[in-house]
C-alpha cells in the first residue's frame, strides 16, 4: 500500500492523539453521590462528635455532681450533658467539643455501654446515694436516607445490570451510534476522512482494468456531475461488485474511499442485523439520512447478501422476517418514491445469484462489475505491488513468478509474498529470493511438509508408484497437464503430491476433459499394474474425476446419450426444490454414462501404463531414492514429450 505524505500544516492541525480517558460530567455527580451516601450510612460527620471517655470515668463525673442529664441513643451509646459550671472547669474545658459545626448545646462525652439494665441500675444507685436531680433521657435516631437508599438499591443493581446487557447486545462502546440502549436504531456506518483514514489509491489497485475504469467513472460522476448531467444524463445509483473472494472488491471501495473528495460510508450487511425486530430498517433509514444530509456521498456495503438474499425462499417459519424488513426498507431508500438525492450505493459480495431480483433491477444497481481472478499479465502487476516492501534479491523475475501463480486471486498473490518473507528469514537470508516463493507456492497450494510423519517401506513404495503414474500418464496424453514437481513427502493432509502447468483456458473441450481424467485416474491405474491391488490413497482422485464425469454429461451437454441438455440452473433456485429435475429413468441413464465415462479413462490409463511398466518402475525408484524430482528426471527417462509446447506461454495453471 502506498502511504500518503502529510504536510507539516496538515499535522499541525490535527491534535494529537491522547489515550487519555475523556471528561464526563457524570464524574462530578458520581463523586457527589457516592460522598452524600458516605456521609448518610455514617450517622454524619465525625467533626461534630463528642469525644469519647469511658463508663467509669462517667461515674466519676456523676459523683462529683457534673453531669446535668444523660441521653441514652438506640439503646446503645450514652451521650453525656454537663452542668454549666462543669463546663467552665479545666479538666473539661479541653475536652469541650470544638468542631467546625459544633453548637453550644451539644454533649460533651459520649460512651458505649455493655448491659443496659446494669448500667441503669449504677446510675439510680449513685443518683440516691450523692443526692443528684441529673435525669435520663431515652432518645431513637433513625437515617432516613440511608434507609431510602437501602430499600431501593436491589432496584438499583437490576437496573445497572439491564443497561450493561443492553450496551452489550446493542453494539457495546459509550459514546458511538448503536452503544447506547435508546440509540440501537442508530447506523453503524464508519465514515472515512480520505486524507486520515484511508490511503489507499487506485494506483495500489493491479490489475482489474474493466472494474477500475468503471469506479473511476463513479468517482468522476461525483466530482464532475455537470459534465454527464449537461446532456441529460442521471448519476447511477448504484456498482454491485460480484466475484471470487480475494479478487479485489474491498480493495476497489476502499481505493474509492481514497479518491473520492466526498463522504464515504463503510460497513458490513451483518451491520443491519440485530435481535431486535425493526433494528435493521431503522439502521438503513439512518445510514441514508446521514449520507443524504451530507450528499454528494457514497455508501459502500460488504457482503451485501447478508441482507439481500431473495424474499420469500428460505423463510420457513411464515413469520415475519427481520432480514426482509430491512432489505425492503433497502430498496425503497435506493429507489423508492422521492428519492432525488446524490448518494451512490456500492456493494459487494461473492453470491450474487442468491441476491432479490428487485435488488438487481436496473435504477438500484445500474452496474454489475465483475471482478475476476487475474490473467497472468495482471498477476504480474499485483506481485510488483506487493514487491514494493519486500527486500528481494535483484533481477527477480516477476514473470515468472506470475506464470507458477496462476489461478491465484491477489489476495493468494499477497499470501505468496509474505510467506516467501517468512521463509527467507527463517533461513536468515538478507533478501527474499526466487526459491523462497517457489517454497511459499508449494506451502500455500500444498501445504506443510511433514517429514516427521511415520510411513512404512510398504506404504512408501505405493505412495511413490503412484505419484509415478500421475507424472507417467500426464506424459503421455496431449492435452494433459505438463509435470512441474513430484514429491512424496507428506504435506498437509496428503501423503504425496504432484505440480502440473496446464494452459488456461476459456472453453474446454471433450477429449481435453478426457485426457485430465485420464491423468487423474493414473494413480490408482499404477497400483493396479504393479501390485495388481489398490488402495483408499486415491481418494483425491476419484473425488475430482466424479465431478468432472458428471460435469461433462449434466451441466454441459458432452454426452452423446443424455444430449445437449443442462440441468445446471445459474439462479440457485434448485437449492430450495425437493424433486430432481429430471425422470427416474434419466437419472439412470447419467448415472451409467458417468460411471461409464471414469471407466473408460481408467481402463486407458491401465493401458499405457502397462506399455511403458519399466519406465513408470524407474521413475518410481528415482522418486524413492530423491522423494522429489522434477521434469529433468521425466526427460531423462522418457525422452521429450511428444506434445511439448513453449514454457515461455503466458497462460499456464497450476493443479495438484
Amino acid at each position: 500500500m502506498a502511504e500518503d505524505k502529510k504536510s507539516p500544516k496538515e499535522n499541525k492541525g490535527k491534535k494529537p492523539d491522547s489515550k487519555k480517558p475523556k471528561f464526563s460530567p457524570y464524574w462530578i455527580y458520581g463523586s457527589i453521590f457516592l460522598i452524600f451516601i458516605a456521609i448518610q450510612l455514617s450517622g454524619g460527620s465525625n467533626w461534630t462528635q463528642p469525644k469519647k471517655t469511658t463508663q467509669a470515668e462517667f461515674e466519676t463525673y456523676l459523683k462529683d455532681g457534673d453531669v446535668e442529664k444523660v441521653e441514652i441513643v438506640n439503646k446503645k451509646v450514652a451521650q453525656v450533658y454537663l452542668t454549666p459550671e462543669a463546663l467552665t472547669e479545666e479538666k473539661h474545658v479541653k475536652n469541650k467539643n470544638k468542631g467546625f459545626m459544633a453548637q453550644a448545646g451539644d454533649p460533651t462525652y459520649q460512651f458505649e455501654f455493655g448491659d443496659l439494665q446494669n448500667f441503669e441500675n449504677n446510675f439510680q444507685e449513685i443518683k440516691q446515694e450523692n443526692n443528684l436531680d441529673t435525669n435520663i433521657v431515652w432518645q431513637t435516631e433513625s437515617n432516613i436516607w440511608s434507609e431510602v437508599i437501602i430499600g431501593f438499591l436491589p432496584f438499583i443493581v437490576i437496573i445497572a445490570i439491564w443497561i450493561f446487557i443492553m450496551r452489550r447486545m446493542s453494539g457495546g462502546g459509550g459514546g458511538g451510534a448503536g452503544g447506547q440502549i435508546f440509540n440501537i436504531g442508530k447506523s453503524k456506518a464508519k465514515l472515512f476522512d480520505e486524507k486520515i483514514d484511508v490511503k489507499t489509491s487506485f494506483k495500489d489497485v493491479a490489475g482489474l482494468e474493466g472494474a477500475k475504469e468503471e469506479v473511476q467513472e463513479i468517482v468522476d460522476f461525483l466530482k464532475n456531475p455537470e459534465k454527464y448531467t449537461s446532456l441529460g444524463g442521471k448519476i447511477p445509483k448504484g456498482a454491485l461488485l460480484v466475484g471470487p473472494p480475494g479478487t479485489g472488491k474491498t480493495l476497489l471501495a476502499r481505493a474509492v474511499a481514497g479518491e473520492a473528495k466526498v463522504p464515504f460510508y463503510s460497513l458490513s450487511g451483518s451491520d443491519f442485523v440485530e435481535m431486535f425486530v425493526g433494528v435493521g430498517a431503522s439502521r438503513v433509514r439512518d445510514l441514508f439520512k446521514q449520507a443524504k444530509e451530507k450528499s454528494p456521498a457514497i455508501i459502500f456495503i460488504d457482503e451485501i447478501d447478508a441482507i439481500g438474499r431473495a424474499r420469500g425462499k428460505s423463510n420457513f417459519s411464515g413469520s415475519n422476517d427481520e432480514r426482509e424488513n430491512t432489505l425492503n426498507q433497502l430498496l425503497t431508500e435506493m429507489d423508492g418514491f422521492g428519492t432525488g438525492t446524490n448518494v451512490i450505493v456500492i456493494a459487494a459480495t461473492n453470491r450474487a445469484d442468491v441476491l432479490d431480483k428487485a435488488l438487481m433491477r436496473a435504477g438500484r444497481f445500474d452496474r454489475q462489475i465483475y471482478v475476476d481472478l487475474p490473467d497472468v499479465r495482471e498477476r504480474k502487476e499485483i506481485f510488483e505491488v506487493h514487491l514494493r516492501p519486500l527486500k528481494k534479491e535483484e533481477g527477480l523475475d516477476t514473470d515468472f513468478l506470475s506464470k507458477q501463480t496462476p489461478g491465484f486471486s491477489g489476495a493468494d498473490i499477497a499470501n505468496v509474498c509474505n510467506e516467501a518473507a517468512l521463509i527467507a528469514a527463517r533461513q536468515e537470508k538478507k533478501a527474499v529470493g526466487k526459491q523462497d516463493f517457489l517454497d511459499a507456492v508449494d506451502r500455500i497450494v500444498g501445504g506443510l511438509e511433514k517429514k516427521n510423519k511415520i510411513i512404512t517401506p510398504a506404504e512408501k513404495e505405493a505412495i511413490a508408484f503412484h505419484e509415478a503414474g500421475h507424472a507417467t500418464v500426464s506424459w503421455m496424453l496431449e492435452h494433459a497437464a505438463p509435470l512441474v514437481k513430484v514429491t512424496i513427502v507428506p504435506r498437509g493432509q496428503s501423503l504425496g503430491a504432484a505440480w502440473y502447468l496446464p494452459e488456461e483456458r476459456l472453453i474446454v473441450r471433450p477429449e481435453q476433459m478426457l485426457d485430465e481424467m485420464c491423468a487423474t485416474l493414473g494413480g490408482r491405474a499404477a497400483e493396479k499394474v504393479i501390485f495388481n491391488k489398490i488402495s483408499t490413497g486415491a481418494l483425491s482422485d476419484l473425488e475430482k474425476v466424479t465431478k468432472q464425469a458428471r460435469a461433462m454429461v449434466t451441466i454441459y451437454g458432452l454426452n452423446e446419450k443424455v444430449g445437449n441438455l443442462t440441468y445446471y440452473d445459474s439462479s440457485g433456485q434448485n437449492e430450495y426444490n425437493f424433486s430432481k429435475p429430471y425422470s427416474e429413468k434419466t437419472a439412470e441413464l447419467i448415472d451409467k454414462e458417468i460411471s461409464n465415462l471414469i471407466e473408460t479413462q481408467y481402463q486407458r490409463a491401465i493401458e499405457l501404463l502397462e506399455n511403458h511398466k519399466d519406465k513408470l518402475t524407474e521413475l518410481a525408484n528415482v522418486l524413492l531414492d530423491k522423494e522429489v524430482i522434477f521434469k529433468d528426471n521425466l526427460q531423462t527417462i522418457f525422452g521429450k514429450r511428444p506434445f511439448s509446447k513453449e514454457e515461455e506461454e503466458d497462460k499456464k495453471t497450476i493443479a495438484e
